[in-house]
């Protein structure tokens, strides 16, 4: 393939790029960022914003059902003709005590944050499969998936599972449908609180990061970006892990003790 022009790598302005959940948060940080480089942005949920954003679009839908997805995507295709870039981002759990957590919280979790993503990447696939300029397919998973995740466990076995489906859809997918994962480490959005406490929590948490800071909407999507961009034209089946350098080991501080 013919290395890309550098001036329009990252012009998305003849694309059409779907994020899930894409209507606050990272959700909402990633599809700005893809209206700012141009393209016709797609955002979908279960309830409509708040408040509207210049050039990106609402649909009402329920990821975590196959018939919503499927009307979803083609209300897409009948409306912009085609579907470039799926960013699979809706997800998340709230804390949970692993040992009472009920059999419908733990379903309800790994539907959101597992099967979800296969529902909407198969049907992104149907269309991006019948483009002679294929498709990209951006997995949001999280830290969690590659380390213990107390209080969220459930959270962390779906998006563990999030990365393992990400290399077998671009085993299948290939080779006109890439398909990647983004890792996100410590995000600040408006459920940050829920997690870390209030202002002096979040600070306390970013000063653990080697880069210094809890990472903003933008820093991730950026990445994501990148993944959607012909830069990454030979990027399939990777996760890219996006956490600032990562946690200090414990034993760092004990030992210090």
């Amino acid at each position: 393939m013919e290395a890309p022009d550098l001036a329009r790598v990252l012009d998305f302005s003849d694309q059409v790029v779907l994020v899930t959940g894409g209507t606050r948060g990272l959700g909402r940080g990633i599809a700005d960022r893809f209206a700012q480089a141009g393209a016709t942005v797609v955002v979908c949920g279960r309830k409509e914003p708040e408040t509207d954003a210049a050039g990106i679009t609402f649909l009402a839908a329920d990821v975590r059902d196959a018939e919503s997805v499927a009307a979803m995507t083609a209300r897409i295709t009948e409306r912009f003709g085609r579907l470039d870039v799926l960013v699979n981002n809706a997800g998340g759990a709230p804390p949970a005590d692993t040992a009472t957590a009920s059999a419908k919280f733990t379903n309800a979790i790994v539907g959101l944050n597992l099967v979800a993503p296969l529902l909407c990447a198969q049907a992104a696939f149907g269309v991006m499969t019948a483009q002679a300029s294929g498709g990209s397919i951006v997995n949001i998973a999280s830290v969690s998936g590659i380390r213990p995740s107390p209080s969220t466990a459930a959270y962390g076995a779906a998006k563990a599972g999030l990365i393992n489906l990400t290399q077998t859809l671009a085993v299948e997918f290939g080779p006109n449908v890439r398909v990647n994962t983004v890792s996100a480490g410590y995000i600040v959005t408006e459920q940050s609180h829920l997690f870390y406490g209030d202002e002096a929590g979040m600070a306390a948490v970013g000063n653990t990061v080697p880069l210094g800071h809890m990472a903003e909407p933008h820093e991730i999507a950026d990445v994501v970006l990148f993944l959607a961009s012909p830069l990454a034209r030979y990027v399939s089946g990777a996760n890219i892990v996006v956490h600032g350098g990562g946690e200090k080991p414990v034993y760092i501080d004990a030992a210090r003790v």
